[in-house]
């Protein structure tokens, strides 16, 4: 496994461990992050422990271009009971992304220095935010780091039934209209798959961030 030292290098995606770590150590400055995003790696670790750096051999993803609704999703999108924003309160979205408790999960990864880092890539326009409301109240949203032709999805949350799941179908839209050719979800976990995404090679994934 390859240490990061002060330089600002990566080693190949394809020196990546079984288990997907491709490295361990160093910072989450911007230049870092930038570097690792462009280079199909992304920071997952817990507080207080080294920063682990990520490529999984297998990469949880959708194409914009042919994903579909669920018939049930479009029932609830025509109910109207949600306002959608976006890039609009990104520090909220990330922050009840941190403090929102999950099934089967203690704790969170995302740590205070993770909120600050990710909230300056937002001030440079390159991490962005959508925001779910109901009554006036932020009841859900996600966030994640815009390549301009693929998405890097980090984190979402929901407060209500479906508010996640409606940020979710609103930046994949967003996505399509605009002709990206990717939203990168990283890791596979139920709630993504039940939405519509699914797994493709790391050599694919690559092939297309390259593209």
């Amino acid at each position: 496994m390859y240490f990061v030292t002060k330089e600002l290098y990566f080693p190949p995606v394809e020196e990546a461990s079984f288990e997907g770590v491709l490295a361990v150590g160093g910072d989450l400055s911007i230049e870092r992050l930038l570097l690792a995003y462009k280079s199909g790696i992304f920071p997952w670790f817990n507080p207080d422990e080294p920063i682990l750096w990520w490529s999984p051999w297998e990469r949880m993803v959708v194409y914009p271009e042919t994903f579909k609704v669920t018939k049930s999703m479009r029932n609830i999108l025509n109910r109207n009971s949600f306002t959608i924003t976006f890039n609009k309160n990104f520090k909220e979205v990330i922050t009840n992304c941190q403090q929102i408790e999950r099934k089967n999960q203690e704790g969170t990864w995302i740590s205070g220095e993770i909120i600050d880092t990710y909230t300056k890539l937002h001030d440079l326009g390159i991490a962005k935010s959508i925001e779910v409301w109901q009554n006036n109240t932020l009841v859900g949203g996600l966030y994640g780091v815009d390549l301009g032709h693929v998405f890097c999805g980090e984190s979402m949350f929901s407060s209500v039934p479906n508010a996640s799941k409606v940020a979710f179908i609103h930046l994949v839209t967003y996505l399509k209209e605009n002709k990206y050719l990717l939203l990168d979800c990283q890791v596979h976990n139920d709630h993504l798959e039940s939405l519509g995404a699914f797994e493709i090679s790391q050599e694919t994934f690559m092939r297309i961030l390259k593209n």
